[in-house]
């Protein structure tokens, strides 16, 4: 488990060494340093081929006067090297992107609390921009979900905890369907200045100011099928039934503030839920070089798990996002990460600080391939019973998996894919004669992409 940690913290520390090592390098003779001008250095970054009617000199940032390839998920950033593949359109005065995944899963967990099962996964996302007068920029976002169709019982998943699919029972070693509507959001923003802007984004659902971006929105993992089993450490916000976004961008840097409802999506996959803004959220990003992003935030979040009602959650948040661009379409990225939960109020007042450390990477050399990781560890009261209202024991348990996909071209903006992946669940002395020891996990997967 130590070793996670450390792979963690070190990864962490090479791209601080490696900021900091270019923030000291001088300027070239003649030159003083200076923000980026918006929208005109992105013409060579990976996925900037086959745009439908447009290059990404035409398409603004929603949120401020910087690359749009910096926006991901919610409000959040990844570093401007990212690639951007979608389908983008010019339509009048209007941006259109369109994005999607479609993913057949096989599914196999081994273990007594394990199991088999097949389903579909992905997203599919649309969304339109356009400007406002001559500095303000308007941008609506939808993002659908096939998760509901595959049961209330949601896939097996190994360590996994979090949330109820049928408002009974809490899965353990299973993860839950997310909701058919994932985002249907708006955003106004208005340029301050060359380099500044403020801005306002709603979501019903949407995503608060936290954490990085939703796993699915990673470079650096989301050719995985399978969900993180951080996810209720680190980004299980990303649908979020009611959220409003203040923020404020200078060059570089980021700052805001949400106000969302706190209870996670219920039993009902399908609906939309009463909007609340009973929790608050707060973040500063930073995008020191093109290739590199860091976050970090702080949220308390009101009554997050419908069956436990009375508890609420402190959440911490840190990541770094540093992705490289290799030849024409090319990209390695890695994401670390670090967040913590901490119950209070309930019968037990205040529960442990229960801390994940997470350390993804994908290389993706060529328009066919695409090979990823991840290791994981955390600390988890969810993993055996204990009664109403009160924590289980903490225990901390871990993973690592390793996977790849081959992608075949079918048409301009359609590809085919075949992967599979393989995963090792750590499950430590205290939980080993639950799960009867280690366990493997395994996945293979087809897959349409639309880019």
């Amino acid at each position: 488990m130590r070793v996670i940690k450390s792979l963690v913290v070190g990864t962490a520390l090479i791209a601080a060494t490696t900021l900091q090592a270019q923030m000291a390098m001088p300027a070239p003779s003649g030159s003083s340093p200076a923000v980026a001008p918006p929208h005109n250095d992105m013409a060579g970054m990976p996925g900037m081929a086959g745009m439908a009617g447009m290059d990404m000199m035409s398409m603004p940032a929603a949120f401020g006067p910087y690359p749009m390839n910096r926006e991901a998920s919610g409000t959040s950033w990844q570093p401007d090297a990212s690639p951007h593949q979608a389908i983008h359109i010019m339509t009048g005065d209007w941006a259109v992107m369109i994005h999607g995944l479609l993913t057949g899963v096989y599914d196999t967990q081994s273990g007594p609390r394990g199991g088999t099962k097949a389903f579909a996964a992905g997203m599919v996302m649309g969304m339109a921009s356009r400007d406002v007068g001559d500095r303000g920029r308007l941008q609506f976002r939808a993002m659908l979900s096939p998760d509901p169709f595959m049961g209330a019982s949601g896939y097996p998943l190994l360590l996994a905890t979090g949330e109820t699919a049928d408002g009974k029972t809490p899965l353990v070693d299973r993860q839950h369907p997310h909701d058919l509507f994932m985002e249907l959001s708006a955003s106004y923003s208005h340029r301050l200045s060359d380099h500044a802007s403020a801005f306002v984004y709603v979501g019903l659902p949407g995503e608060p100011a936290f954490g990085p971006p939703a796993f699915m929105h990673r470079q650096s993992i989301m050719d995985s099928p399978e969900a993180p089993i951080s996810h209720h450490w680190v980004d299980s916000m990303h649908i979020t039934e009611g959220v409003v976004t203040g923020g404020l961008t200078v060059g570089a840097v980021k700052v805001e503030a949400s106000g969302y409802k706190g209870r996670e999506p219920d039993q009902n996959r399908y609906d939309i839920e009463t909007p609340k803004l009973d929790s608050v959220a707060i973040r500063a990003s930073v995008n020191p070089t093109p290739r590199l992003s860091l976050q970090v935030s702080w949220a308390r979040q009101v009554s997050p798990e419908q069956l436990n009602h009375d508890v609420n959650e402190r959440r911490w948040s840190a990541s770094a996002i540093y992705t490289v661009p290799i030849g024409a379409t090319g990209f390695w990225s890695t994401t670390a990460i670090w967040a913590q939960r901490r119950a209070f109020g309930g019968v037990e007042k205040h529960g442990p600080a229960l801390d994940a450390w997470v350390l993804e990477s994908a290389v993706h050399p060529d328009e066919g391939w695409t090979v990823y990781g991840r290791a994981e560890q955390v600390d988890n009261d969810e993993l055996l019973a204990a009664p109403a209202g009160h924590t289980g024991r903490t225990l901390t348990a871990g993973k690592v998996e390793l996977g790849a996909i081959r992608d075949f071209r079918i048409a301009p903006h359609l590809k085919f894919g075949v992967g599979s992946q393989v995963a090792r669940n750590f499950v430590g002395r205290d939980l080993a004669a639950t799960y009867r020891g280690d366990r493997w996990g395994a996945m293979g997967f087809v897959r349409l992409k639309i880019d």
